[in-house]
């Protein structure tokens, strides 16, 4: 997969969750500001800790899995699409067993 190791892996999850909003309606790209309240205060975090982690170099991405495209701190790209796309993903498949489970109670329903 070369160069497009880390996307894969981006597209996986894509391809492995997203179908729920479309077929079971779980609605979290609709309500993507809620969603993006939730993982954003986290993503910084991590980001932050990804950048003091390279600046440290104790932490690294295998320049043969990722497209070469970086964003500030020298993190790759596809590090900022992780954090973003693997918590929505976890988001719709909490929100689809939901959906199917309707007694599945986690805490914020009223």
């Amino acid at each position: 997969m070369g160069k497009w190791g880390y996307v894969g892996m981006l597209a996986f999850t894509v391809a492995g969750s997203f179908w729920l909003e479309l077929v079971l309606k779980v609605g979290v790209l609709r309500r993507i500001g809620r969603a993006l309240r939730a993982i954003l205060p986290i993503a910084i975090l991590f980001l932050i800790w990804d950048a003091l982690a390279i600046g440290h170099h104790d932490w690294y991405f295998d320049i043969h899995q990722i497209l070469g495209l970086y964003g500030p701190f020298k993190i790759p790209i596809e590090e900022y699409a992780f954090f973003l796309v693997v918590p929505l993903a976890a988001i719709m498949t909490i929100e689809a067993v939901r959906r199917v489970k309707k007694n599945w109670l986690i805490g914020d329903e009223s």
